[in-house]
């Protein structure tokens, strides 16, 4: 496994789909991986500390765990199969280590909440390739990351379901 962290969030143009692009953290590999509209959104509201009034899915995930007395230690991203990602939550709770399946895109957006580490297997970052780098649409202009709370709220209300397309390697 190695460490991984939240480069940034893309658009593919092709697909108008975003993409997470997790990057090695002491180096140059990327993992792009092709998410929702509901993840992208949670993932850029925490790294962006955007405040919220009502606790999103993700935020309650880490509100019930944090009640049941536990916590996050880390996220893996664990293998690709039929272009799926699968990840596990590595919960501790009273000493016990608990794995829990899901989605890499769920897993993230906990892990930011937590502050956890978010890990991926190696071979993974290998089959992503050294150069691959998202083409941006012309809207929104440059990376997801970048747009103010306002423009990316802006931009996500004027999305429609079929600005979504499936990706195919």
């Amino acid at each position: 496994m190695v460490e991984v962290v939240v480069a940034r969030l893309a658009v593919d143009a092709t697909t108008r789909a975003y993409v997470v692009i997790l990057q090695e953290k002491d180096g140059d590999r990327v993992l792009p991986i092709w998410i929702g509209q509901p993840e992208a959104e949670s993932i850029i509201i925490e790294m962006h500390r955007i405040p919220r009034t009502r606790p999103m899915t993700h935020d309650l995930c880490r509100s019930l765990i944090t009640a049941l007395g536990g916590g996050l230690a880390r996220v893996e991203i664990t293998r690709i199969e039929e272009r799926t990602y699968y990840a596990e939550l590595h919960l501790e709770r009273g000493g016990e280590a608990l794995r829990v399946d899901a989605r890499p895109s769920d897993s993230i957006a906990i892990a930011l909440r937590f502050g956890a580490p978010i890990f991926a297997a190696d071979g993974l970052l290998e089959a992503a390739g050294e150069d691959w780098e998202p083409t941006e649409p012309g809207e929104p202009p440059g990376d997801v990351e970048a747009l103010s709370a306002e423009r990316l709220k802006a931009y996500l209300e004027k999305l429609r379901p079929e600005d979504f397309g499936k990706f195919s390697p």
